[in-house]
């Protein structure tokens, strides 16, 4: 049931990474669920990973391996999330680097996992066993839309990017894949992104671009408002292309980050597109708002609310709904009169009320459409902030209901 999604098959290879992918029978037989990522030795990484208190085992080991060295190796499994699984889970995360490691000769500090899947249940460890072995005989770098599918949980569809160009003579690839469809809101979402790119890139720039860019993403994606306890990113930079960028302020270096950018609005913006049970597809942008903060209260009010994301799934425009969301959005001294609201093109409120224009049938047939903006402009100030969202059908319900099934 995605909305406007197209599957990416044309990826590109990345110098520098190669992954291996294997049926393990993590949680369900019969299906690609355990992902190695093999990094050559140079390679830098930065990750921005999930604020939930309740952060899995496996977020945790990252961060703390992240710190430590560079990684060599990342390790995902889906199928089982392996969080709210107290000490034993633990264990069971630093023994999937261990075992991975031992197999390829690093250091067990230079394995990343991550896991995504059911919370609360104990990791199947006999599934890494036999997993990794598999997916070390198939290492190529050619296996990124197979990888794509091997890191899918409740999606219906793979999510992949790849974008091949020259840059001030040089020759760039960028190439991701990510995954969610449920359990998505910063910070961060119930997702998995991974986006690499050839280019020698600094530490410290990666690790500012890299905090940057999912804040222009993957966090400002929301589905139903709930942050998940394993979302990850990384952004990889490998060094084997002959760009090197170790000046954020540079021409050259804005111009990867806008290339970059580019990646992980879409690899985001398809989470949304494959949200679970969703029927469209939303922009929520908030202008002439007075600081950024402000401006997202207002957008995550307006897509968190089931009474205006049912009326969007009925194609009911009952703007109402949407102006009351505005004015619990907690704004101080909100000037009601300022407020003006439009669906596309078509003007709903303004001034604060029904605007005069407006009829019904009109704003009917932007909510029939399978992709919208709900724009609304606060009269207060020139910043503007942009989310994207979904819907909520009957099928949301369906499929969270039996999830465990």
């Amino acid at each position: 049931m995605a909305v406007n999604f197209s599957v990416f098959e044309d990826f590109a290879t990345v110098a520098g990474v190669r992954l291996g992918v294997a049926q393990s029978a993590v949680r369900y037989p019969n299906r690609d669920d355990m992902v190695i990522f093999e990094l050559a030795e140079g390679t830098e990484v930065a990750g921005v990973f999930t604020r939930n208190a309740f952060c899995a085992a496996p977020v945790v080991v990252a961060r703390e391996h992240l710190a430590l060295q560079a990684p060599r190796y990342l390790l995902i499994n889906t199928g089982n999330a392996n969080a709210g699984t107290g000490k034993q889970g633990f264990a069971n995360a630093r023994r999937s680097c261990e075992l991975l490691a031992q197999a390829t000769g690093v250091a067990s500090s230079q394995v990343l996992p991550f896991s995504t899947g059911v919370i609360g249940e104990p990791l199947n460890m006999d599934a890494f066993e036999r997993g990794i072995p598999l997916a070390l005989a198939h290492l190529g770098d050619d296996q990124w839309a197979r990888a794509a599918r091997g890191i899918m949980t409740t999606d219906t569809l793979p999510k992949g990017y790849s974008h091949c160009f020259e840059l001030d003579g040089h020759e760039v690839t960028i190439t991701g894949i990510s995954k969610g469809a449920g359990m998505i809101k910063p910070d961060m979402a119930t997702m998995l992104g991974f986006i690499a790119t050839d280019v020698r890139i600094d530490k410290t720039v990666l690790e500012q671009w890299c905090g940057r860019l999912a804040n222009a993403s993957f966090n400002r994606i929301t589905i139903d408002g709930d942050t998940s306890t394993n979302d990850s990113c990384l952004l990889i930079a490998t060094g084997q292309s002959t760009l090197t960028i170790d000046d954020a302020d540079s021409a050259v270096a804005e111009a990867l980050f806008a290339e970059l950018k580019i990646a992980f609005q879409l690899l985001a913006q398809a989470i949304v597109r494959d949200g679970e049970g969703a029927t469209k597809f939303v922009t929520v942008e908030v202008v002439e708002a007075q600081a950024a903060q402000e401006a997202l209260d207002v957008a995550y009010t307006v897509a968190h609310s089931p009474l205006v994301k049912t009326a969007m799934f009925a194609s009911d425009a009952n703007w109402g709904r949407i102006l009351a969301a505005v004015g619990r959005a907690g704004v101080a001294d909100m000037e009601l009169e300022k407020i003006q609201i439009w669906l596309d093109d078509v003007q709903i409120v303004e001034d604060g009320g029904r605007c005069d224009g407006y009829n019904e049938d009109a704003g009917a047939a932007i909510f029939k459409q399978p992709e919208f903006t709900v724009r609304i402009a606060l009269g207060r100030g020139d910043v503007t902030e942009t989310i994207w969202t979904t819907d909520l059908s009957h099928e949301y319900v369906s499929i969270n209901a039996d999830y465990r099934s």
